[in-house]
């Protein structure tokens, strides 16, 4: 057989690269897609599948524990691949699961610390556009150099040693400003 085919470990499954998965994953969330990679070892499929925002031009990939999922299916099974699949930056990946893992361990600290929603809000907006972000309690803070306080208003942001000649913070003020005008406007269109 051509190395194309993947046999799965423990079944008699054969998947082709180029061919199209779909599985339901423990999440109960369909997952459909073009396998680009299979490891037998750790059963770990890699499917690429359309973007979730909807651009034509980018995929999101995901990568699957056949051992987590159920009612795994071949829609379309591809008998001859003609160019080899992509490769991966698997440090590029990688760095952006242990950056979630942070964000993700962040905000269950501040959750855990009761911060309220309005400042969940804030941070989230923040770090869309400044990824040094981080909670200290329920305090944001931003570049280890700007705090923003409850009830996360524009007065209650503050440089944190009280250097009034701090560059940075009219940059957060103006942020902390919009998100608040950004709520108040999606708050009247509801």
């Amino acid at each position: 057989s051509d190395n194309n085919n993947i046999k799965m470990a423990g079944g008699g499954e054969w998947f082709s690269i180029g061919s199209v998965v779909a599985c339901k994953t423990c999440f109960n969330k369909e997952v459909e897609g073009e396998v680009l990679a299979f490891d037998p070892q750790t059963k770990m499929l890699i499917l690429k599948c359309p973007s979730s925002s909807g651009r034509p031009s980018l995929s999101d990939i995901f990568v699957v524990n056949l051992g987590l999922v159920s009612n795994v299916q071949v829609k379309k099974e591809v008998n001859s691949v003609s160019d080899s699949p992509n490769s991966l930056n698997l440090h590029r990946l990688n760095t952006r699961v242990r950056n979630q893992v942070e964000e993700k361990k962040r905000l269950v600290t501040a959750l855990k610390a009761g911060v309220s929603p309005e400042g969940q809000k804030l941070f989230l907006a923040i770090s869309k556009t400044i990824k040094e972000v981080s909670w200290n309690g329920v305090n944001i803070m931003v570049w280890d150099k700007v705090v923003i306080t409850p009830p996360y208003k524009t007065e209650n942001t503050s440089h944190l040693r009280g250097d009034p000649d701090c560059k940075e913070l009219p940059h957060i003020k103006k942020i902390v400003e919009r998100h608040i005008k950004d709520s108040l406007f999606q708050g009247n269109k509801n």
